[in-house]
């Protein structure tokens, strides 16, 4: 099991900033996820190109079975990370993203201004999460219980979750 972790940040990429968010990802999965996995990471520029080639690759090259966003979800000019998934999606999941935004709107109203989306491409799922390190823990509470199973629909490696923390939902055999 391979978990990739993206950080889509102009600053963070180019040094001018550390990247709090991917930490932050990590320190969750780490907290939850109970089987074996491998964290696979990459700091990157916002725009199109880049966060679609970086997902192509590590999609169609290296495999992984899960990739996690942060940032360029947002309305400002740089924000393209949805347009990117646009291009790199065979199926595009909304529920991933109409949960996130339902979920956060009862935390902040600007949560309506996210863009979030997840979908799958080949035996990879590609969920994209907010920049802010401070949503990271709450967006991934909010919708990793049906990770797991899309994990096994799309037949990518098995995830077990610490059932204390998040009860991953499998229907019964």
């Amino acid at each position: 099991m391979q978990i990739a972790i993206v950080t889509v940040s102009d600053r963070a990429s180019s040094g001018e900033y550390e990247d709090l968010s991917g930490p932050a990802i990590e320190g969750w999965l780490k907290e939850t996820v109970v089987s074996p996995y491998e964290i696979v990471r990459r700091v990157i520029p916002d725009g199109v190109a880049s966060v679609r080639d970086t997902l192509i690759a590590l999609c169609d090259q290296e495999g992984v079975d899960l990739i996690l966003t942060t940032g360029g979800t947002g309305p400002s000019p740089r924000d393209e990370t949805p347009e990117a998934m646009r291009e790199v999606l065979v199926k595009e999941l909304p529920g991933f993203g109409e949960q996130l935004r339902r979920a956060s709107l009862e935390q902040t109203p600007t949560a309506i201004l996210s863009r979030q989306t997840a979908g799958t491409r080949g035996k990879t799922l590609i969920i994209n999460l907010p920049g802010k390190p401070s949503s990271i823990r709450f967006s991934l509470d909010t919708i990793f219980a049906a990770v797991p199973y899309c994990l096994d629909l799309i037949g990518a490696g098995r995830i077990e979750t610490d059932p204390a923390k998040i009860k991953a939902f499998r229907p019964p055999v």
